[in-house]
């Protein structure tokens, strides 16, 4: 039987897949419902989604979660935030705003856009346009 709150839910799973223009398979139902069934937004990795696609007990791959993620990428559904080389979050708030990284914890949050001032930036290459600028502040506890 379907409540109320899990017919939201999958209204609002369905509505974002269709935003991107993406065919609601059965993967991307699953892993959408993680990332914005609730309506809440949140910063993941693709190991981080993975290690939750078992609680849910859903079988996904980590492969796919990784191929997932860049096609919801490429819909401009999710913004990845690359904090190093190694290191990529998959942001579901869409308006432009900066982070914190936390050292400690490796994790991704929020930080208050109204306290971050950008004075200017440099000229883009000839045949390029600034397409979105990153502000990830670093945070080590002491």
């Amino acid at each position: 039987m379907m409540t109320v709150e899990t017919s939201l839910e999958a209204t609002r799973v369905a509505d974002w897949l269709a935003r991107g223009g993406l065919r609601p398979t059965r993967q991307r139902l699953a892993l959408a419902r993680l990332l914005v069934g609730d309506g809440q937004n949140r910063h993941v990795t693709a190991e981080s989604l993975f290690a939750l696609t078992g609680g849910v007990g859903e079988k996904v791959s980590l492969a796919t979660v990784y191929n997932t993620l860049r096609a919801f990428c490429a819909a401009g559904l999710v913004n990845e935030v690359v904090v190093d080389g190694a290191r990529s979050y998959f942001d579901t708030r869409m308006d432009d705003h900066p982070h914190f990284y936390w050292e400690d914890s490796h994790a991704l949050t929020d930080a208050p856009a109204e306290d971050v001032r950008i004075a200017s930036l440099p000229e883009a290459p000839e045949g390029t346009q600034i397409a979105r600028v990153d502000v990830v502040i670093r945070l080590r506890r002491i």
